[in-house]
Protein backbone atom coordinates (compact mmCIF):
# COMPACT_ATOMS: atom_id res chain seq x y z
CA UNK A 1 0.00 0.00 0.00
CA UNK A 2 2.50 2.39 0.94
CA UNK A 3 5.13 1.37 -2.18
CA UNK A 4 1.27 2.28 -4.34
CA UNK A 5 0.81 5.88 -2.43
CA UNK A 6 4.63 6.83 -3.53
CA UNK A 7 3.84 5.69 -6.83
CA UNK A 8 0.79 7.80 -6.83
CA UNK A 9 2.57 10.86 -5.57
CA UNK A 10 5.79 10.71 -8.11
CA UNK A 11 2.96 10.21 -10.91
CA UNK A 12 1.09 13.46 -10.02
CA UNK A 13 4.38 15.51 -9.26
CA UNK A 14 5.60 14.60 -13.02
CA UNK A 15 2.56 15.17 -14.70
CA UNK A 16 3.02 18.58 -13.12
CA UNK A 17 6.41 19.39 -13.72
CA UNK A 18 7.31 17.11 -16.52
CA UNK A 19 10.62 16.40 -16.49
CA UNK A 20 13.28 15.98 -13.37
CA UNK A 21 16.13 14.22 -12.26
CA UNK A 22 15.57 11.71 -9.09
CA UNK A 23 17.37 14.46 -6.96
CA UNK A 24 14.96 16.68 -7.99
CA UNK A 25 11.95 14.54 -7.94
CA UNK A 26 13.00 13.51 -4.30
CA UNK A 27 13.28 16.63 -3.40
CA UNK A 28 9.51 17.49 -4.97
CA UNK A 29 8.12 14.76 -3.14
CA UNK A 30 10.33 14.65 0.14
CA UNK A 31 10.58 10.99 -0.87
CA UNK A 32 14.39 9.31 -0.48
CA UNK A 33 16.21 9.01 -3.41
CA UNK A 34 16.76 5.35 -2.43
CA UNK A 35 12.54 4.97 -3.32
CA UNK A 36 12.90 7.38 -5.83
CA UNK A 37 15.33 5.13 -7.43
CA UNK A 38 12.73 1.63 -7.52
CA UNK A 39 9.82 4.33 -8.50
CA UNK A 40 11.44 5.37 -11.68
CA UNK A 41 12.63 2.01 -12.70
CA UNK A 42 8.98 0.81 -12.55
CA UNK A 43 7.95 3.71 -13.83
CA UNK A 44 9.91 3.52 -17.08
CA UNK A 45 9.56 -0.52 -17.32
CA UNK A 46 5.84 0.21 -17.89
CA UNK A 47 6.42 3.32 -20.65
CA UNK A 48 5.05 5.71 -18.22
CA UNK A 49 8.48 7.55 -17.60
CA UNK A 50 10.76 7.84 -20.17
CA UNK A 51 14.69 8.73 -20.17
CA UNK A 52 15.50 12.58 -21.00
CA UNK A 53 18.32 14.64 -21.44
CA UNK A 54 21.30 14.31 -19.36
CA UNK A 55 21.57 17.23 -17.02
CA UNK A 56 24.67 18.82 -15.73
CA UNK A 57 25.58 19.56 -12.52
CA UNK A 58 27.44 22.10 -10.94
CA UNK A 59 30.79 20.37 -10.18
CA UNK A 60 29.05 16.80 -9.99
CA UNK A 61 28.26 13.73 -12.31
CA UNK A 62 25.53 14.50 -14.84
CA UNK A 63 22.30 13.39 -14.05
CA UNK A 64 19.37 11.69 -16.05
CA UNK A 65 16.35 13.51 -16.62
CA UNK A 66 13.36 11.46 -17.13
CA UNK A 67 9.93 13.26 -18.87
CA UNK A 68 6.15 12.18 -18.19
CA UNK A 69 4.82 10.43 -21.27
CA UNK A 70 1.33 11.81 -21.78
CA UNK A 71 0.77 9.45 -24.53
CA UNK A 72 1.02 7.00 -21.72
CA UNK A 73 -2.56 6.48 -21.68
CA UNK A 74 -5.79 7.81 -23.91
CA UNK A 75 -9.10 8.40 -23.72
CA UNK A 76 -11.42 8.47 -26.61
CA UNK A 77 -13.99 10.74 -26.47
CA UNK A 78 -17.58 11.01 -28.20
CA UNK A 79 -20.25 12.92 -28.40
CA UNK A 80 -23.66 12.53 -30.29
CA UNK A 81 -25.62 15.77 -30.70
CA UNK A 82 -28.34 17.21 -33.52
CA UNK A 83 -27.21 19.59 -35.95
CA UNK A 84 -29.35 20.69 -38.92
CA UNK A 85 -31.78 17.77 -38.39
CA UNK A 86 -29.07 15.29 -38.75
CA UNK A 87 -26.93 13.41 -36.01
CA UNK A 88 -23.26 14.81 -35.94
CA UNK A 89 -21.21 12.56 -34.08
CA UNK A 90 -17.84 13.84 -32.71
CA UNK A 91 -14.81 11.58 -32.15
CA UNK A 92 -11.50 13.15 -30.27
CA UNK A 93 -8.76 11.29 -29.04
CA UNK A 94 -6.73 13.20 -26.16
CA UNK A 95 -3.84 12.46 -23.87
CA UNK A 96 -3.14 12.60 -20.01
CA UNK A 97 -2.55 16.33 -20.96
CA UNK A 98 -5.46 16.88 -22.59
CA UNK A 99 -4.17 17.43 -25.78
CA UNK A 100 -5.96 16.45 -28.95
CA UNK A 101 -4.48 13.52 -30.71
CA UNK A 102 -7.28 13.42 -33.46
CA UNK A 103 -10.22 14.82 -34.23
CA UNK A 104 -12.71 13.99 -36.63
CA UNK A 105 -16.89 14.16 -37.11
CA UNK A 106 -19.35 12.50 -39.09
CA UNK A 107 -22.71 13.08 -40.14
CA UNK A 108 -25.49 10.62 -39.91
CA UNK A 109 -29.34 10.88 -41.20
CA UNK A 110 -30.06 8.72 -38.12
CA UNK A 111 -28.37 6.97 -35.35
CA UNK A 112 -26.87 4.02 -36.09
CA UNK A 113 -25.22 1.94 -33.24
CA UNK A 114 -23.06 -0.47 -36.27
CA UNK A 115 -21.46 3.27 -37.28
CA UNK A 116 -20.17 3.78 -33.89
CA UNK A 117 -19.00 0.68 -33.05
CA UNK A 118 -17.04 0.39 -36.77
CA UNK A 119 -15.57 4.13 -35.53
CA UNK A 120 -14.41 2.80 -32.13
CA UNK A 121 -12.68 -0.22 -33.66
CA UNK A 122 -10.91 1.61 -36.02
CA UNK A 123 -9.92 4.31 -33.58
CA UNK A 124 -8.54 1.82 -31.05
CA UNK A 125 -6.53 -0.20 -33.84
CA UNK A 126 -4.85 3.38 -34.65
CA UNK A 127 -4.43 4.06 -31.29
CA UNK A 128 -3.99 1.06 -28.78
CA UNK A 129 -2.99 3.00 -25.50
CA UNK A 130 -6.94 3.95 -25.72
CA UNK A 131 -7.95 3.12 -22.17
CA UNK A 132 -11.20 5.08 -21.72
CA UNK A 133 -14.03 5.89 -23.66
CA UNK A 134 -16.16 9.01 -22.62
CA UNK A 135 -19.52 9.48 -24.42
CA UNK A 136 -21.45 12.69 -24.13
CA UNK A 137 -25.22 12.05 -24.56
CA UNK A 138 -28.63 14.19 -24.33
CA UNK A 139 -30.37 12.09 -21.33
CA UNK A 140 -28.65 9.82 -18.75
CA UNK A 141 -27.27 5.98 -18.04
CA UNK A 142 -28.30 4.03 -15.09
CA UNK A 143 -26.15 0.92 -14.29
CA UNK A 144 -25.00 1.17 -18.31
CA UNK A 145 -28.51 1.42 -19.62
CA UNK A 146 -29.59 4.60 -21.46
CA UNK A 147 -32.55 5.48 -19.93
CA UNK A 148 -33.49 8.71 -20.80
CA UNK A 149 -33.09 11.03 -23.83
CA UNK A 150 -33.89 13.56 -26.22
CA UNK A 151 -32.52 10.80 -29.31
CA UNK A 152 -35.42 8.18 -28.59
CA UNK A 153 -32.92 6.05 -30.55
CA UNK A 154 -30.82 5.72 -28.05
CA UNK A 155 -32.85 4.77 -25.16
CA UNK A 156 -32.54 0.82 -24.19
CA UNK A 157 -30.34 0.78 -27.29
CA UNK A 158 -27.54 -1.38 -25.24
CA UNK A 159 -25.18 0.87 -26.78
CA UNK A 160 -22.76 1.29 -23.74
CA UNK A 161 -22.88 -2.43 -23.09
CA UNK A 162 -21.81 -3.39 -26.54
CA UNK A 163 -19.49 -0.95 -26.41
CA UNK A 164 -17.95 -2.35 -23.19
CA UNK A 165 -18.27 -6.07 -23.89
CA UNK A 166 -16.36 -5.74 -27.26
CA UNK A 167 -13.79 -3.67 -26.44
CA UNK A 168 -13.31 -4.21 -22.51
CA UNK A 169 -12.73 -0.55 -22.27
CA UNK A 170 -14.82 1.16 -19.41
CA UNK A 171 -17.24 3.60 -20.87
CA UNK A 172 -18.21 6.94 -18.99
CA UNK A 173 -21.61 8.19 -19.95
CA UNK A 174 -22.36 12.03 -19.37
CA UNK A 175 -25.38 13.91 -19.74
CA UNK A 176 -24.95 16.96 -22.83
CA UNK A 177 -25.96 19.60 -20.08
CA UNK A 178 -23.87 18.24 -17.49
CA UNK A 179 -20.90 18.75 -19.13
CA UNK A 180 -21.75 22.21 -20.49
CA UNK A 181 -22.01 23.65 -17.42
CA UNK A 182 -19.39 21.96 -15.86
CA UNK A 183 -17.25 23.26 -18.64
CA UNK A 184 -18.06 26.75 -18.57
CA UNK A 185 -17.61 26.75 -14.61
CA UNK A 186 -14.05 25.26 -14.81
CA UNK A 187 -13.31 28.23 -17.61
CA UNK A 188 -14.85 31.02 -15.59
CA UNK A 189 -12.75 31.94 -12.45
CA UNK A 190 -15.66 34.03 -11.03
CA UNK A 191 -17.81 31.89 -10.49
CA UNK A 192 -15.92 29.14 -8.40
CA UNK A 193 -17.46 30.23 -5.02
CA UNK A 194 -21.40 30.21 -6.81
CA UNK A 195 -23.84 27.61 -7.48
CA UNK A 196 -24.18 27.86 -11.59
CA UNK A 197 -26.99 26.42 -12.97
CA UNK A 198 -27.15 25.76 -17.29
CA UNK A 199 -30.13 25.55 -19.37
CA UNK A 200 -30.04 24.12 -23.11
CA UNK A 201 -32.59 24.65 -25.40
CA UNK A 202 -31.83 22.54 -28.53
CA UNK A 203 -33.82 23.74 -31.43
CA UNK A 204 -35.73 20.26 -31.99
CA UNK A 205 -35.67 18.76 -28.70
CA UNK A 206 -37.25 19.39 -24.91
CA UNK A 207 -34.68 21.37 -22.64
CA UNK A 208 -32.01 20.33 -20.15
CA UNK A 209 -30.15 21.41 -17.76
CA UNK A 210 -27.46 21.18 -15.22
CA UNK A 211 -26.27 22.65 -12.32
CA UNK A 212 -22.60 22.95 -10.31
CA UNK A 213 -22.37 23.14 -6.36
CA UNK A 214 -19.21 23.69 -4.78
CA UNK A 215 -17.52 22.47 -7.85
CA UNK A 216 -19.28 19.47 -8.35
CA UNK A 217 -22.14 18.82 -10.69
CA UNK A 218 -25.73 18.16 -9.06
CA UNK A 219 -26.55 14.09 -10.28
CA UNK A 220 -29.56 13.40 -7.95
CA UNK A 221 -31.16 9.73 -7.98
CA UNK A 222 -30.03 7.71 -10.79
CA UNK A 223 -28.47 10.99 -12.53
CA UNK A 224 -32.15 12.47 -13.20
CA UNK A 225 -31.29 15.86 -11.87
CA UNK A 226 -32.11 18.28 -14.67
CA UNK A 227 -34.63 16.54 -16.34
CA UNK A 228 -36.85 19.44 -16.57
CA UNK A 229 -39.16 18.40 -19.94
CA UNK A 230 -40.90 16.36 -17.44
CA UNK A 231 -42.06 19.49 -15.40
CA UNK A 232 -45.62 19.63 -15.20
CA UNK A 233 -47.54 22.20 -18.14
CA UNK A 234 -44.37 21.40 -20.12
CA UNK A 235 -45.28 22.23 -23.62
CA UNK A 236 -44.34 19.82 -27.06
CA UNK A 237 -40.84 21.30 -27.58
CA UNK A 238 -40.92 19.22 -30.85
CA UNK A 239 -43.35 21.51 -32.87
CA UNK A 240 -43.12 24.71 -34.32
CA UNK A 241 -42.54 27.83 -31.58
CA UNK A 242 -43.01 31.58 -32.62
CA UNK A 243 -40.88 33.34 -30.41
CA UNK A 244 -42.91 34.91 -28.10
CA UNK A 245 -44.55 31.57 -27.37
CA UNK A 246 -40.75 30.38 -26.40
CA UNK A 247 -39.96 33.07 -24.71
CA UNK A 248 -42.61 32.76 -22.21
CA UNK A 249 -41.86 29.02 -21.83
CA UNK A 250 -38.40 29.85 -20.90
CA UNK A 251 -39.47 32.49 -18.12
CA UNK A 252 -41.30 30.11 -16.62
CA UNK A 253 -38.48 27.75 -16.22
CA UNK A 254 -36.49 30.19 -15.23
CA UNK A 255 -38.73 31.16 -12.57
CA UNK A 256 -39.14 27.23 -11.62
CA UNK A 257 -35.26 27.13 -11.20
CA UNK A 258 -35.09 29.90 -9.17
CA UNK A 259 -37.92 29.29 -7.04
CA UNK A 260 -36.83 25.68 -6.24
CA UNK A 261 -32.47 26.40 -6.43
CA UNK A 262 -31.68 30.14 -6.33
CA UNK A 263 -28.57 29.86 -8.10
CA UNK A 264 -25.94 32.77 -8.33
CA UNK A 265 -25.94 32.57 -12.51
CA UNK A 266 -27.86 30.61 -15.25
CA UNK A 267 -26.01 30.33 -17.89
CA UNK A 268 -28.46 30.25 -21.40
CA UNK A 269 -27.47 28.18 -24.49
CA UNK A 270 -30.29 28.97 -26.94
CA UNK A 271 -30.51 29.83 -30.59
CA UNK A 272 -34.25 30.14 -31.26
CA UNK A 273 -34.88 33.88 -30.61
CA UNK A 274 -32.37 36.66 -30.70
CA UNK A 275 -31.70 37.54 -26.44
CA UNK A 276 -32.71 40.77 -27.02
CA UNK A 277 -36.53 39.16 -27.27
CA UNK A 278 -35.72 36.76 -24.35
CA UNK A 279 -33.79 39.00 -22.18
CA UNK A 280 -37.11 41.58 -22.79
CA UNK A 281 -39.39 38.31 -21.62
CA UNK A 282 -37.90 38.03 -18.87
CA UNK A 283 -38.07 42.23 -17.83
CA UNK A 284 -41.69 41.82 -18.25
CA UNK A 285 -42.18 38.47 -16.33
CA UNK A 286 -40.28 39.64 -13.24
CA UNK A 287 -42.52 42.80 -12.92
CA UNK A 288 -45.22 40.34 -13.07
CA UNK A 289 -44.14 37.60 -10.45
CA UNK A 290 -42.35 38.22 -7.07
CA UNK A 291 -38.92 36.60 -6.43
CA UNK A 292 -36.81 36.98 -3.26
CA UNK A 293 -33.48 37.06 -5.31
CA UNK A 294 -32.91 37.08 -8.70
CA UNK A 295 -29.90 35.29 -11.14
CA UNK A 296 -27.52 36.93 -13.00
CA UNK A 297 -29.05 35.73 -16.69
CA UNK A 298 -25.81 34.45 -18.68
CA UNK A 299 -26.46 34.05 -22.52
CA UNK A 300 -23.63 31.25 -23.98
CA UNK A 301 -23.34 30.87 -27.55
CA UNK A 302 -20.42 28.30 -27.75
CA UNK A 303 -22.70 25.21 -26.00
CA UNK A 304 -20.37 23.35 -27.90
CA UNK A 305 -17.01 24.39 -26.92
CA UNK A 306 -18.31 24.31 -23.01
CA UNK A 307 -19.81 20.94 -23.95
CA UNK A 308 -16.70 19.96 -25.39
CA UNK A 309 -14.22 21.30 -22.74
CA UNK A 310 -16.12 20.07 -19.69
CA UNK A 311 -16.53 16.24 -21.31
CA UNK A 312 -12.56 16.24 -22.08
CA UNK A 313 -12.17 17.21 -18.35
CA UNK A 314 -14.21 14.62 -16.65
CA UNK A 315 -13.36 11.65 -18.89
CA UNK A 316 -9.30 12.95 -18.49
CA UNK A 317 -9.85 13.03 -14.64
CA UNK A 318 -11.58 9.20 -14.75
CA UNK A 319 -8.76 8.37 -17.02
CA UNK A 320 -6.57 9.47 -14.17
CA UNK A 321 -7.59 7.94 -11.43
CA UNK A 322 -7.75 4.51 -13.01
CA UNK A 323 -3.75 5.00 -13.81
CA UNK A 324 -3.49 5.38 -10.01
CA UNK A 325 -6.33 2.72 -8.67
CA UNK A 326 -3.93 -0.27 -11.02
CA UNK A 327 -2.03 -3.17 -9.07
CA UNK A 328 1.65 -2.91 -9.06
Amino acid sequence: MMKHMNMNIVREVMQQIKTATKPQLASHTKLSVVTINALIQNLCDGGELIPDQIVPSNGGRPAQAYRYNFNYRLALVLSIKEMKGQELISATVINLENEVVLKEESILLVFDKQHVLQLIARLIASYPSIHMIGIGIPGQAVDGDITVSSHEELIQSGLIREIETKFQIHVLVENDVNAAISGYYTQHMDTKAQVVAGIYFPNRYPPGMGMVLNGQIIRGRNGMFGEIKYLPYSPDWNREMSKEDFAEQACRILHTVNAVLAPHQIVIYQERVEREVLNSAWEQYIEQHAMPTLPEIVHQNSFQNDFDAGLRDVVLQALKSSIGSEAL
